[in-house]
């Protein structure tokens, strides 16, 4: 780990029970402003204006063109995974938007299904992707689900949609992924660019490394690494957890 990371951990450790949410006003949302029109807006307690999704402009940080797909090889507390991320042709509208079903599921090293998640996502006017939401279940090797935990969705029981993405992510940014209180509460922080990155899938010296953390569980801090025009292409946990993927296949329809 190095020492911006190092540094940008300690930080997220001493603060994780806050909430460092990009604040912004209704007439910030509504023009897409931020002390500058790229930075990462967060959802005011409605959620954000439906207006700002009619005309999208693709964010290459978080690719959502329909076809676009992701195989990632990991281990979780031990045990081998296969994650495999689907960008799909169907669309869901989720608080007054309509959004984009990407279907995730992670398998077993003997094939089973680990865990099935659809989770919706939009891109607005700027460029910036928002979270809408998830419906996600875990099963059994027999095929039984264990549970539906951490299921949400924008506009229902009190869930605020987030932004998963700015348009153009700088050092230091930090906003609100998804909000559901006492059930998704996660944060992301831009803390690093121009980093190197090495998969079977890709290879870059221009990565970009954000930690992600939640309120719910304090002592877990993860690092996810980014390409532009790939997507997530590493992820792993820096502490109180034993997670880590990496990209083995990309394919851009």
């Amino acid at each position: 780990m190095n020492t911006v990371t190092r540094t940008a951990v300690a930080a997220v450790a001493a603060v994780a029970v806050a909430t460092p949410v990009v604040a912004a006003t209704a007439g910030d949302q509504a023009a897409g402003r931020h002390s500058g029109a790229d930075r990462p807006v967060a959802a005011r307690p409605s959620g954000p204006d439906p207006s700002l999704f009619r005309d999208r402009t693709p964010n290459p940080w978080f690719p959502l063109r329909p076809g676009t797909r992701w195989v990632l090889h990991g281990t979780e507390e031990g045990h081998r995974l296969h994650e495999r991320t689907t960008v799909t042709h169907r669309t869901r509208r989720v608080a007054g938007v309509r959004t984009r079903v990407v279907r995730d599921v992670v398998r077993r090293a003997d094939g089973s299904i680990a865990e099935l998640t659809r989770d919706w996502y939009a891109a607005d006017e700027r460029g910036r992707v928002w979270y809408f939401g998830e419906a996600t279940a875990t099963y059994r090797r027999d095929g039984s689900v264990i549970d539906r935990e951490g299921s949400w969705e924008a506009g229902r029981g009190g869930g605020v949609a987030g932004v998963i993405m700015p348009a153009h992510p700088r050092v230091t940014d930090a906003f609100r992924q998804e909000y559901d209180r006492g059930n998704a509460e996660d944060q992301a922080w831009v803390v690093e660019r121009g980093v190197d990155v090495s998969t079977p899938a890709v290879s870059t010296q221009h990565g970009l490394r954000t930690l992600e953390w939640t309120r719910l569980e304090p002592r877990v801090v993860s690092t996810k690494l980014y390409v532009r025009g790939v997507g997530i292409v590493m992820e792993r946990d820096l502490s109180g957890g034993h997670e880590r993927y990496e990209l083995v296949r990309f394919h851009r329809p």
